[in-house]
């Protein structure tokens, strides 16, 4: 098996999250070694991806659907196909790699480097070194300036590099680092990325939606009912709304809010690619979205809307990411990272207050912090007396994380999905269903009643 770089991030930020993870409560359950080790793990898993790629059903349109569905498609999928054995609308498809270099070596920005792990071409931007003679049509390796401190138009670079993949230039060196104008367009096809996903471009676009195992997650353990009505708070891209109306089968309403007029659009372009009618979208701040105004709302859809008008409430809330994969570096400061907590209490207000009495509200992050999750969680439980933790269906993650002052019977109504307590990872022969419960980006659940 390769070794696997850590994800580079600043020192201030990684002695933060080292802190966490070294949390008094923490070393008091799992001693001090196994502290250490969960840390130095996770900063490994966040630098590469999951060994699966996840594709949920839409199972309001087909009630049955198998890896037929793919195999018989015009896609060419042609690989191992499983379904999750916990999660019923969850086909899994290991992903392919990792690949190893060449001998001709391109290098990128740590951005640009990131993207390439996510699928991406190498656009001329971000490319900081090349080899001297480079033409259109060699074949190149690339790797990724981690540390940043490659200087531009470099012919070679020894310092801090990790491989992203394979390709075929485009350009010729002269025109990458042409000192006119800036060049644009792609620079390096890459026909060989580190780990490769199947393409579902085109594929079956009704039926099947990319999504992290988490996010499906989030939808079945809201549990939304037909007939129901749902707030989805912060919903762009759309996905996660498009899994709950499906899971309503596409009766009631759910509502989608989100304040960026651009991320407006996709929520509409995937709920429409998913036959949704249901989904009535929004550009709205859900900090603002609570009107004590009642006599304004009659009559009216969008927002504000009155206190306790809606039966189930989703907060996937906006947080610093630090559980997203695969991510080679970071270059968030520390206030950054930390600047999350009071807007996502901000939402949990008008959550709590647009939330009908026996409601139930999921507030979700895709971050590994203590202070964005279960410190969030224990503030909630101090500051509004009408909220329970309740059971998760399914909890196929792991419990809460120590350290918040919650008790141990909460911590296990809690979900996280930690990364780095699992070892399947550096075990090919685990199958994949067992693998796919554990390798996933890190993500935090809990659920709320309204009582």
């Amino acid at each position: 098996m390769p070794v696997f770089p850590r994800i580079s991030l600043k020192p201030e930020v990684s002695d933060y999250l080292k802190s966490i993870f070294l949390n008094k409560e923490l070393l008091t359950a799992v001693g001090h070694q196994e502290a250490e080790q969960r840390f130095e793990r996770l900063l490994t898993c966040l630098s590469h991806p999951p060994s699966h790629t996840c594709v949920r059903a839409s199972t309001h349109l087909s009630v049955v659907f198998s890896k037929q569905h793919l195999c018989g498609s015009s896609s060419g999928v042609s690989m191992e196909i499983v379904p999750h054995p916990c999660i019923p609308d969850v086909l899994l498809l290991p992903v392919d790699g990792p690949r190893y270099s060449l001998q001709s070596e391109v290098v990128v920005g740590a951005q640009c480097g990131s993207a390439v792990l996510r699928g991406a071409h190498v656009f001329a931007p971000g490319i900081v070194a090349s080899p001297k003679f480079m033409k259109t049509g060699d074949i190149v390796s690339v790797f990724s300036d981690i540390d940043g401190k490659c200087t531009r138009g470099a012919t070679s670079f020894q310092g801090q590099k990790v491989f992203v993949g394979n390709g075929v230039a485009e350009m010729d060196r002269s025109a990458i680092f042409c000192t006119n104008e800036p060049t644009k367009g792609v620079a390096v096809h890459m026909t060989e990325p580190l780990y490769q996903s199947p393409s579902f471009d085109g594929v079956l676009p009704s039926l099947v939606f990319l999504q992290n195992l988490p996010s499906v997650v989030v939808g079945h353990v809201l549990g939304p009912r037909p007939g129901e009505r749902v707030l989805d708070m912060c919903a762009a891209p759309g996905g996660k709304s498009c899994h709950i109306a499906s899971l309503m089968k596409d009766q009631g309403e759910v509502v989608a809010l989100d304040k960026i007029r651009n991320k407006i659009d996709r929520i509409c372009r995937n709920a429409q690619m998913l036959c949704l009618e249901s989904i009535k979208v929004f550009c709205f701040d859900s900090v603002k979205a609570v009107s004590r105004d009642i006599d304004k709302q009659r009559g009216t859809e969008g927002p504000p809307f009155p206190p306790e008008s809606f039966d189930r409430v989703l907060l996937d809330a906006p947080c610093s990411g630090l559980g997203q994969r695969p991510n080679m570096a970071s270059t968030w400061s520390l206030k950054e990272i930390c600047s999350y907590q009071p807007l996502q209490r901000k939402l949990i207000h008008a959550a709590v207050s647009l939330l009908k009495k026996g409601g139930v509200l999921v507030y979700s992050t895709c971050t590994v912090t203590l202070a964005e999750n279960e410190e969030q969680v224990a503030w909630a439980l101090k500051t509004f007396p009408c909220l329970t933790l309740v059971p998760q269906d399914p909890h196929i993650g792991t419990e809460g994380m120590p350290g918040a002052g919650l008790l141990p019977d909460q911590l296990c109504l809690l979900q996280r999905f930690s990364p780095e307590l699992s070892l399947e990872q550096t075990q090919p022969n685990t199958p994949l269903s067992h693998r796919a419960n554990t390798d996933t980006i890190g993500f935090f659940i809990a659920k709320f009643l309204k009582n």
